[in-house]
């Protein structure tokens, strides 16, 4: 089993920055993808961005390129998220999400693992 742990959400204002993080346990992450998700209320979750364990490579939405960077700490087992210029329309719960077999996708089925979400709220 795999047990990922958000935090770091929050009230700020646009133009501000937040970092979340996705503490992982359970298991060897060497082949794992990990995602953000984020879903604001009355809308479908929608994928932010996604990074290999191993390697690092990285994808973004394109709603958060050149504002948002994901990151992870090997040794910690855990996942940043770094929001730069933020926007009321990034107001949403942000998910972390495993994919244990592999691959970015931008489909959330593809990942089996999630945390309990963490609610970010930007005001205007």
């Amino acid at each position: 089993q795999v047990q990922l742990v958000e935090s770091g959400g929050g009230l700020v204002q646009a133009g501000g920055s937040l970092r979340l993080s996705c503490a992982a346990s359970g298991r060897a992450f060497s082949r794992t993808t990990m995602a953000w998700f984020r879903q604001a209320t009355g809308k479908e979750r929608e994928f932010v961005t996604a990074i290999r364990w191993s390697g690092g490579s990285t994808y973004y939405a394109d709603s958060v390129k050149g504002r948002f960077t994901i990151s992870r700490d090997n040794g910690e087992n855990t996942v940043y998220l770094q929001m730069n210029r933020l926007k009321p329309e990034d107001t949403a719960v942000y998910y972390c999400a495993a994919n244990l077999l592999g691959g970015i996708s931008i489909s959330p089925n593809e990942y089996a693992y999630w945390g309990q979400g963490t609610q970010v709220t930007v005001s205007s």
